[in-house]
């Protein structure tokens, strides 16, 4: 019998043995022990002004531990009486009885709470009929199947919790490499190439952009890892490009002069193996020479050479990773077609550098080649700074605009004066572009195709050079570095960039934060003579209108139809007659002469 049913009919544990016989009686008879005396309703008891639940007299409740009669089956004290029980002892009571039925046996180890638990839920979820009467048949049921054995010839697999896979992945971040110790760390508190990520983080929260703390602090860790393992001199949280199936974490770094020039030796050791698979398909051409097969006039457009490491658009080196914890993947130079073509199409990244980008025009390369191209173009439009924080060195200044290439190096300014946040909201003037833009061509500085070095120009002939000279080509020009923003072209009616404070309400300590509206997700901030900039988006442009792409080319036209091949009619049977009767007597004829000159010459072997 429950706790509350004893409440219900007000009886007790140490009741008279008469009561209890009363209830034996009413199950002999097939009565219900609950209704053997007629049940008072309550809106009587309501207007007598009685509670119906203080009907009966003998109740039973709580008590503290130093009272006589402590224990739920004692009777003496009710919460129910005239007076407001005190919640305490109620509580109390509840607590007392729980841990009770929470006691484990000393024999199967369960305990009578969870037992009844896993009886209710069996019975709510099967919903057998006339549940009361197999209720023993239920308990023996759910006692049996906590103790069945199971006899399955396969093992069982247990899942992995996603938040425990993702725990082991990222617990190499917080595992020191090589057994290092506390005497290294003063090395490491000075001069690093690691960002604050975390105070970035804080900045770019004022204005509500950014990451959790938990992965910011993970990217901290992982950018930690990448510059103890890669001779790296600049690092920088680049940003975060989202993907169908995997995103994009992005470290934007610069290597030490030695390392630069190793990595272009092997650029060059690949070049060279492929100079030498031309020489050998060169041969194969000079033997099917002699075949003296038709040859296409045909010639393809120059292929325009991509930048040098460290220079224009491959002037920083890129690693991803999909999450923290997970390898550093570094990400091939960008070359001019890449960039060309991945301004003509749109693609969903999906998260693996090594799926294939299926479009039209056809993308020379794969996943990786076309997230470095779309990092380069973010970068050469949305990488800004505040106006003054960089300035150009005066000794290269004058040899670089010289060159024609305009000026591509700038430095610190140490004299330089932070401006008001209201100043840096209120003009675009005061944020300058601090990265190089990038030309229709594909590059950052332009390169004339058709220009011929020395020796080419000594190997071929004059008049096929003259022949083969195209109309000459305008030199591309882009905006120099270091240009405001408010020269920057708008969308239709839409500005270029967007700026704000990050609050109103303080405007002491607001932060100056710029939006841009041509490449969403990309921001910055300026505080003083702090400033970064972030990336968090897909990776693609805004556009006022869908995307629509290129169009094929026409389809070539058919070859010219010319009295020299076009098809004769059949001819007649009497032309045919004709024909061979003419052929026959041009025969004749033939061995006519023929017996003629034979006669001839043994006429005169005679004389």
């Amino acid at each position: 019998m429950s706790i509350r049913q004893r409440d219900v009919l007000g009886q007790d544990s140490d009741q008279a043995p008469e009561a209890r016989q009363s209830m034996y009686q009413s199950y002999a008879l097939g009565l219900d022990p609950y209704q053997t005396r007629e049940p008072k309703p309550a809106y009587q008891t309501y207007v007598a002004e009685e509670d119906p639940y203080q009907a009966d007299e003998c109740r039973r409740g709580p008590y503290q531990p130093h009272e006589q009669g402590y224990g739920l089956y004692q009777s003496g004290y009710s919460p129910y009486d005239d007076q407001i029980p005190d919640p305490k002892s109620r509580t109390l009571a509840i607590q007392n009885a729980k841990a009770y039925l929470l006691k484990s046996s000393t024999t199967s180890g369960l305990n009578l709470y969870d037992h009844l638990a896993n009886m209710l839920t069996k019975i709510l979820d099967e919903q057998p009929t006339n549940a009361v009467d197999i209720i023993e048949n239920i308990s023996k049921d759910v006692k049996r199947a906590q103790f069945q054995k199971k006899m399955d010839t396969l093992r069982d697999e247990h899942e992995i919790l996603p938040t425990f896979e993702a725990a082991e992945k990222r617990k190499a971040l917080f595992l020191k490499a090589n057994g290092e110790e506390d005497e290294e760390l003063e090395e490491e508190i000075g001069e690093t190439p690691l960002p604050n990520v975390m105070e970035t983080a804080f900045y770019f929260e004022q204005a509500g952009i950014g990451l959790s703390k938990d992965e910011s602090y993970h990217i901290f860790l992982a950018l930690k890892k990448l510059i103890d393992v890669q001779p790296i001199q600049t690092c920088r949280f680049w940003g975060k490009i989202l993907g169908l199936e995997m995103n994009y974490i992005i470290a934007e770094v610069q290597y030490h002069e030695g390392e630069e020039e190793e990595e272009t030796e092997e650029e060059e050791v690949i070049e060279e193996v492929g100079k030498g698979m031309d020489e050998v398909e060169d041969e194969d051409e000079e033997k099917e020479k002699e075949d003296e097969r038709p040859k296409s006039t045909y010639k393809p457009p120059p292929v325009i050479p991509k930048e040098e490491n460290g220079t224009g658009a491959n002037k920083y080196v890129y690693f991803v990773c999909n999450e923290p914890g997970k390898p550093w993947v570094k990400l091939p130079p960008v070359t001019p077609a890449q960039i060309v073509c991945a301004r003509k199409i749109k693609k969903f990244f999906t998260g693996r550098l090594d799926a294939p980008v299926v479009s039209f025009p056809p993308f020379p390369g794969n996943e990786a080649n076309y997230l470095r191209a779309q990092i380069a173009r973010i970068s050469a439009g949305t990488q800004i700074s505040p106006i003054g924080f960089y300035q150009f060195a005066e000794e290269e200044g004058d040899e670089e605009e010289e060159g024609g290439g305009g000026r591509d190096t700038y430095e610190e300014n140490p004299d330089f004066q932070p401006l008001s946040v209201a100043e840096m909201v209120d003009s675009l003037s005061t944020w300058v572009h601090h990265v190089q833009s990038i030309l229709k061509q594909g590059r950052c500085v332009w390169l004339n195709p058709f220009q011929k070095s020395e020796e080419e120009e000594e190997d071929e002939d004059e008049e096929e050079e003259k022949a083969e000279e195209p109309d000459e080509l305008q030199q591309e020009t882009g905006p120099p570095l270091l240009t405001p923003l408010s020269e920057d072209e708008g969308i239709q009616n839409i500005p270029a960039w967007t700026a704000q404070p990050s609050t109103n309400l303080i405007p002491q300590h607001a932060v100056a934060v710029l939006q841009s509206n041509r490449w969403p997700g990309a921001y910055a901030f300026a505080s003083g003579k702090k400033f970064d900039n972030i990336y968090f988006g897909w990776g693609h442009k805004y556009s006022p209108e869908n995307h629509t792409p290129a169009l094929p080319p026409p389809v070539q036209a058919e070859y010219p139809s010319e009295p020299e091949i076009t098809e004769t009619r059949d001819p007649t049977l009497e032309e045919e007659l004709a024909f061979k009767a003419a052929k026959e007597a041009a025969l004749a004829a033939a061995e006519e002469e023929e017996d003629e000159e034979d006669e001839e010459e043994d006429e005169e072997e005679d004389d």
